[in-house]
């Protein structure tokens, strides 16, 4: 439990940074020393108006400086994030232990950067370079480092996650292909490689393109059926791909088992 409280906590923090960073990114400001500021008056902020959650209840969901409301992101996003780092450790599929922790820790960072690269394409229909290569090259050098220093069946292994990498770019790849880019963007089919690096796994790869689909379906119906959107309306596909991501990552040997159980017998 104490565990599991520590990463909520830590999540809330890294979840404040996401906030911050897809400010930052958006304006095309400074990402590592920028000081964090209102978004609407551009008041310096103190260290009391950063404290995740509690600042925003403190303040009722407003500015300190000029009093203007401070948006819902904020609070979701950090308890999102600290859901998903305290969700990661109770639901890890495998053992956390040697070569795990690398793979846990390299998952959590990654995660950090998938969260902020998920609300920006809610927000602004974008998935930025700046955001995906940092985190592409973070979990290509985990999964490396992983393989070299722990795995025992090296080749096998390394088979595995090339073969991952291509199903999940390659597919959204024909994708963005055949429809010219107006079924997905090409920044989904980097994101893909990304996917395919943290799941390292074709099966699973296949099983996160599926789960993606499935959820982008289901969220798009009520908006069609009450003619929102047509079937010709751009839709930020990044989130669904993320969140399938965490999904086949926590929860894709249970349902393999389960699916195998249901032919089986």
């Amino acid at each position: 439990m104490v565990v599991l409280v520590a990463l909520f906590v830590l999540g809330l923090v890294f979840g404040s940074f996401v906030n911050a960073l897809i400010w930052r990114v958006h304006k095309k400001k400074d990402i590592i020393s920028g000081r964090s500021q209102c978004v609407k008056c551009g008041h310096r902020l103190a260290a009391k108006d950063l404290v995740p959650v509690l600042s925003w209840l403190a303040l009722r969901g407003r500015c300190r400086y000029c009093k203007k409301p401070i948006s819902w992101q904020y609070p979701i996003v950090e308890i999102a994030l600290g859901l998903v780092f305290a969700a990661s450790y109770h639901f890890w599929p495998v053992t956390l232990s040697g070569g795990q922790w690398l793979l846990f820790v390299t998952w959590l960072t990654v995660s950090v950067g998938l969260l902020a690269l998920a609300v920006y394409d809610l927000r602004f229909m974008l998935l930025p370079s700046n955001i995906l290569y940092p985190v592409a090259a973070i979990a290509a050098a985990g999964r490396l480092i992983y393989i070299v220093g722990f795995e025992p069946t090296k080749p096998r292994a390394l088979l595995a996650w090339l073969v991952s990498l291509a199903v999940a770019g390659g597919i959204f790849w024909l994708i963005y292909e055949f429809s010219r880019g107006k079924a997905i963007g090409f920044g989904d089919v980097r994101l893909g490689l990304i996917s395919g690096t943290v799941l390292a796994d074709p099966l699973q790869s296949l099983q996160m393109i599926f789960v993606a689909s499935l959820l982008g379906t289901v969220a798009i119906l009520p908006d069609l059926f009450s003619h929102r959107k047509s079937l010709t309306s751009k839709v930020p596909y990044g989130p669904f791909l993320i969140l399938a991501t965490l999904i086949v990552l926590l929860f894709s040997p249970s349902f393999t088992d389960w699916y195998q159980n249901l032919v089986l017998h």
